[in-house]
Formats: C-alpha cells, structure tokens, sequence
C-alpha cells in the first residue's frame, strides 16, 4: 500500500506541473540589479548614541531598496570622523572607491560636520571651515561626475546635534546650522544633484532621535528616519535605473 500512495502521489504532482503553463514562471520579472554606494563620517558608517557602532542610515536605505524588489550591490565606505578633505582625497585617489563610484546607480553622501564642530567654540574660525567644505563638496561631487556621468547623487543636509543645550546657545548654534546647510544644499543644486533635508524631522523628537545629550548620534529610530528622508527622493527616480 505504501508504495501504491507513492506512485499515485507522484503521478498527481506530475499531472499538476504539466498543467501549469511554462509562462507562468517564465514571465515573472526578474529584480532589478543596482549598484548602491555610501559615502559620509559617522552618520553612514553608523555610530550610535553610546559610542558604539551599529547600522546606519545607508543599511536602513538598503532595506527599502530591497523592499521593493530590487537586488543591491551595497558598499559603505562611512568612516567615523571623517572631514570633507578626507572624503575628497579618496574620491580623487582611492582605486576601490573609484571602482565603485563607476559601478553605481545611487550615491548618498553626508559630509562636512566634522570640519565644523571644531570651529563652533572659537568663531574666528568658522567662516574658514564653511569654505572648506564648500571647496571639498564641489570637488567631490564633480569627481564622481567625472567617474560615472549618470549616477544619481543625494547629499544629506545636518540636523541640530545639540538640541539640548541652553537657548541663549541655541540663538547662536540655530543660524549656524542654517547657513552650513544652505551652503551644502546650494553646492548639491549647482552641481544636478539632490540635497536631502533632515532638521526639521529630527527636531520633531529629540528625545527619541537624539536621545543621550551628550552625544551627537542618531538612535535606530532616527537612522532609520533619516533612510524613509532619502528614500522619498530615491523613489521619484528609482524607475530610471539603468
């Protein structure tokens, strides 16, 4: 009887596969491959608020990339502390970061806040590091343009990383940040790419996106904000991909 109930089965299923049309697996699109690259300081490399290290905004990114079918090729090249000089050497000089630059569909970057927060406590100072990173921003962005002419490029405007000091520092912090940001956002604009604003969502709940007062650090929850930001303008365009 065993073997009976063997043969029989086998005889169903068999029946069942032929029955089924050949196209009903054959038309079933395939994912779309991209090439998806991070670019940035602490933020992309994923720096937690407890000095730790963990996913960043750019793994948050994937996700949603992989959420809507698609197969990505992801290459983070975040490095906590990173300044501007050092993003621009590397595009300029680094043959695994070029080669990636080449393959890619998507690059985010964020850059600049590390040239700056030295500056805020001497004044003198901040006027020089603001030009800085305008000079690195151009010339990275006109590096990758040189790279990989279609690539599509979003640049990350900052958040306030110090919502919880007093407000008579606020008053001084607040037009500061407005002014990097605007710098950063007119380089991004000048050169066809897209700036993505990220202050006014965090300032929404400091507590839960920024929640240790003594560190600059987005929780999981403010990463994985700061991905659904990138993502809106990522998905505008995301049916262009090559």
């Amino acid at each position: 009887m065993k073997f009976f109930r063997k043969v029989t089965s086998a005889v169903l299923v068999g029946a069942l596969l032929t029955a089924v049309p050949i196209s009903t697996f054959a038309n079933e699109p395939a994912k779309k491959v991209i090439d998806y690259v991070a670019l940035g300081d602490s933020l992309a490399a994923g720096m937690t608020p407890a000095g730790g290290m963990d996913l960043g905004y750019p793994d948050y990114l994937k996700n949603r990339f992989e959420q809507s079918q698609y197969t990505v090729d992801f290459k983070n090249f975040g490095i906590p502390g990173y300044k501007s000089t050092n993003l621009a050497t590397d595009v300029l000089t680094r043959a695994d970061v070029q080669t990636k630059i080449k393959e890619a569909e998507f690059i985010t970057i964020d850059i600049g806040a590390n040239d700056l927060l030295p500056a805020i406590t001497d004044q003198s100072k901040i006027p020089g590091a603001l030009s800085t990173v305008a000079v690195n921003l151009q010339t990275i962005l006109a590096a990758i343009d040189q790279l990989n002419p279609t690539v599509k490029v979003y640049v990350m405007g900052y958040y306030n990383p110090f919502p919880y000091l007093p407000q008579a520092q606020q008053a001084v912090l607040l037009p500061l940040l407005a002014t990097f940001n605007g710098m950063i956002e007119a380089r991004t604009i000048a050169n066809g790419d897209t700036f993505v604003e990220t202050d006014t969502i965090i300032a929404e709940d400091y507590q839960t996106y920024l929640p240790n007062p003594l560190n600059i650090h987005l929780s999981k929850e403010g990463y994985q904000l700061i991905a659904k930001e990138f993502w809106k303008n990522i998905d505008k365009s995301k049916n262009e991909v090559r």
